[in-house]
């Protein structure tokens, strides 16, 4: 099986199932950019932000996924594609963030601290609370998943779509995205790979509903 060609979804499902190497070196690979940015975010505000102690913080997030035979990956329950990148941007923040607290703990002679047990969501919080219009927001973003997919197809497919959900799911900056040694690109590629994106996906979404109008 090329576990490349899968999708963020299946690729997750294949790992905890399997548990094939190759399957988790694919995760390692397509994931880790997501992960070490949460966890380079996180560290910032606390000043301390080496890169033995970024190193040690994304190991210590795959063990924390791979956890009483990958618990936390089998009850994951995506409402999309992308879904998984919010998911693994939480559980790597709340990793960043027990660790300093423990340090902190540690430094006031605290004897002991409590985990944080901020709740692991799918995707980004959003401000919407009205229900009709939660609706109209989880369509609006369907669409726009199953259009990306669509104008994606080929070479760079997987890339496009990680720099998509990374900057307009999960709110990373078009330099932190750069930053990130998997993806390959300048800021200035960033953002010239998320404007196409932008105008394909609105002229797309305006074919396909003046088509069926």
């Amino acid at each position: 099986m090329r576990y490349s060609e899968l999708s963020p979804v299946q690729l997750v499902r294949e790992c905890v199932g399997s548990k094939d190497p190759d399957a988790w070196l694919e995760f390692i690979r397509r994931f880790q950019p997501v992960i070490g940015a949460a966890i380079l975010r996180t560290s910032r505000p606390f000043g301390d932000s080496s890169r033995q102690l970024l190193d040690d913080l994304v190991q210590d997030t795959y063990l924390k996924l791979c956890e009483n035979d990958c618990r936390m990956l089998r009850r994951f329950e995506p409402d999309h594609e992308g879904a998984i990148f919010g998911f693994l941007k939480v559980v790597a923040q709340n990793v960043a963030r027990d660790h300093f607290k423990s340090a902190l703990a540690g430094k006031r002679g605290a004897s002991q601290t409590d985990a944080l047990d901020e709740p692991v969501q799918a995707g980004p919080k959003t401000a919407v609370t009205d229900g009709a219009a939660e609706v109209s927001f989880n369509l609006q973003m369907g669409e726009i998943e199953e259009t990306l997919r669509e104008i994606t197809v080929g070479k760079d497919q997987e890339r496009k779509c990680i720099i998509f959900h990374l900057r307009y799911r999960q709110g990373f900056t078009a330099s932190e995205i750069a930053a990130m040694p998997s993806i390959g690109l300048t800021t200035e590629g960033v953002e010239s790979v998320l404007l196409r994106l932008l105008n394909m996906i609105r002229g797309h979404i305006n074919i396909k509903r003046d088509s069926s109008g």
